[in-house]
């Protein structure tokens, strides 16, 4: 463990979250505990700060500062901020890598309207794709006016990978788990007793799968999990890294948001790897230090952007929750349920905590002592159901939870769940009553590509879903027909904006939706991933074959549960013949009208090239 004095202060972040008027919630990683001094450069408005910490190792605590404005903040402004610690020294001393060429602070606005954001999902660190979120830099460092500045970042699922972790970055993650200090834990029905043991183990990297303990009548939960015809529980194909402890899960925010615990690292390849596995190692080594060598950009963005987040399944584990048998599978036995309740913990004080601090502030509270009750922690975590949020903003902007408040068949617990509960529909048609507008955060899409949904529902029908990944709104009848009921209603928006990622390609979809006198407009639009991208030649046979079989005329719609919608793709404007779907890793971009209507939507691809438009086709 490295001495606290050889550690710098802050060790990620501040990073901008929830920005409202009269509120602005701050995260940072500091080696100790800090009391930094928030300073605002604007007067007439004075700030008052709350700070929580929670310590996650001997040298690593979170913070969230809580900041409230007893005047409401000026719109459309650009104000610099700084957090000065004991020692005196300000963001300049101790993180200038977060400053803009000519700036002596990092800054944000606070925008009257979402007339204009970003947003994305999936970021897999060792993609060979660039980062998506260096688009976002290239864009603020060429100084746009505060009225041009998008006013929020949304990352809509997978800002982490804990399910397929690269060997080099697994190495990074134990190494600084060792200079921090990062806590131990004891892990119950495991082969190995603690996290320790595991990390010394030789199966550590790159066969996590033979770690997993027995079960009754000799069938393994590495059988239940990993083996057989049918995917398996952890079910991503490279889950045989797949982060277990909180440690683990902790390190690897760390490492995927600054570049700070970058420079405590050797990255020297681990003892005992096999010559395939050194082979393997050698080969995502380049990958994972590409990637780390932008991080300094990307934590400039995430400290002059609000950045708002919502988990998907590889914040977790691939696939989670998709089926209520998953569920009894997962949660039954406590080795499976401690590496999900561990990657949801890391959820909770990275990401959902900044979300909305109030919803989150019961359990953080059961959070200052980590290692006592975990499991009955871990219980509360599972049951919460306060992970959806929503922001006043105009338009108001909601965010749902489509993993954990799942509709669960009844018929057949094998088949896909609904994305939504019948609770948790309701309680969305309560939010949009009365508004012209909305904008609706769905990390997957509400209207996909018809014949990836149908591939997917005839592989459901003969028992896999977790084969083609069901995960789909049209996938359960009930909370399709519930979702499509909400936006007929005579009192909810006659506009909508539905973001989502997910799916490793882009597109936009223009709905109409035909219902007697009220006909609601919506729009899908769909950017992912901001580090991933689907396997080009298949998407290509993709796109192909839905244009063919689903067709404006085609009679396979009435197969379809959209046989009451007129539905418009935009066209990529970089496209070669006539593709709809756009595989570029990078980040979308919406403009807005003053109605809540995209006028303009674009994907700002991590390779440099101009930003691809979706128009319309006259």
């Amino acid at each position: 463990m490295t001495s606290s004095s050889t550690l710098p202060l802050v060790l990620a972040g501040p990073i901008l979250r929830r920005l409202e008027p009269q509120r602005l919630a701050l995260w940072l990683v500091g080696s100790q505990p800090l009391q930094p001094e928030f300073l605002l450069e604007h007067s007439g408005v004075t700030p008052g700060l709350h700070c929580t910490v929670i310590p996650v190792g001997a040298h690593a605590y979170i913070h969230l500062l809580d900041i409230h404005f007893e005047q409401p903040l000026p719109y459309d402004a650009v104000l610099e901020y700084d957090l000065r610690l004991s020692n005196g020294q300000g963001i300049a001393d101790w993180a200038p890598h977060l400053l803009y060429p000519g700036a002596r602070r990092p800054s944000f606005v606070l925008r009257e309207r979402l007339d204009q954001l970003l947003h994305g999902s999936c970021r897999k660190p060792h993609h060979p794709a660039a980062d998506g979120l260096l688009c976002a830099d290239r864009l603020l460092a060429a100084a746009p006016l505060p009225t041009e500045r998008p006013a929020l970042l949304l990352m809509t699922g997978d800002q982490v990978y804990a399910d397929d972790v690269a060997g080099p970055m697994l190495r990074a993650i134990h190494e600084l788990i060792a200079q921090l200090g990062l806590f131990d834990e004891a892990l119950d029905g495991a082969l190995v007793d603690s996290g320790a043991a595991l990390y010394r183990h030789p199966a550590c990297y790159y066969h996590r799968a033979d770690l997993l303990p027995a079960q009754e009548a000799n069938e393994t939960l590495r059988e239940r999990f990993f083996g057989g015809k049918r995917k398996p529980i952890f079910s991503s194909s490279n889950a045989d890294n797949h982060l277990v402890t909180f440690a683990e899960v902790m390190a690897m925010y760390l490492l995927v948001w600054s570049p700070l615990p970058w420079a405590l690292l050797t990255m020297d390849m681990p003892p005992g790897l096999t010559e395939q596995r050194q082979a393997r190692y050698r080969a995502e080594l380049p990958l994972i230090t590409a990637f780390a060598d932008g991080l300094g950009q990307v934590a400039r963005v995430i400290a002059h952007l609000p950045c708002l987040m919502i988990f998907d399944d590889h914040d977790i584990t691939d696939d989670w929750n998709l089926s209520a048998q998953w569920e009894q599978t997962a949660y039954g036995h406590p080795f499976s349920r401690r590496i999900i309740g561990n990657a949801l913990l890391g959820y909770l004080l990275c990401q959902g905590w900044g979300n909305d601090p109030d919803a989150c502030a019961a359990l953080v509270g059961q959070c200052q002592r980590l290692g006592e009750g975990r499991d009955e922690l871990i219980g509360e975590l599972l049951r919460f159901q306060g992970w959806q949020y929503a922001l006043p903003s105009n338009p108001p902007l909601l965010v749902l939870d489509t993993r954990t408040r799942r509709w669960r068949s009844e018929s057949n617990l094998g088949k896909p769940s609904g994305l939504l509960d019948w609770e948790a529909l309701c309680e969305l048609q309560q939010a949009l009553l009365d508004h012209p507008s909305a904008i609706i955060v769905s990390p997957a899409p509400i209207f996909g590509v018809k014949l990836i949904e149908t591939v997917q529902r005839v592989f459901s029908a003969l028992g896999y879903p977790l084969l083609v990944d069901a995960e789909n709104w049209m996938a359960h009848r009930g909370a399709a027909q519930v979702i499509l009921n909400i936006f007929r209603h005579s009192r909810t928006p006659g506009h909508y904006v539905v973001l989502s990622g997910d799916v490793h390609y882009s597109f936009v979809y223009e709905v109409l939706i035909r219902h007697g006198q009220r006909s609601p407009h919506l729009w899908q639009v769909t950017s992912s991933g901001i580090k991933n991208e689907f396997p080009r030649r298949l998407l290509d046979v993709l796109d192909r074959l839905n244009r063919w079989l689903y067709s404006p005329r085609s009679p396979l719609n009435w197969f379809t549960k959209r046989r009451e919608m007129e539905v418009v793709p935009r066209i990529p404007s970089h496209s070669k013949a006539g593709e709809r779907l756009w595989n570029s890793a990078g980040l979308g971009q919406v403009f807005f009208d003053g109605e809540g209507r995209p006028e303009r939507v674009c994907q700002l691809n991590a390779n440099g090239a101009a930003a691809t438009e979706f128009v319309r086709r006259d």
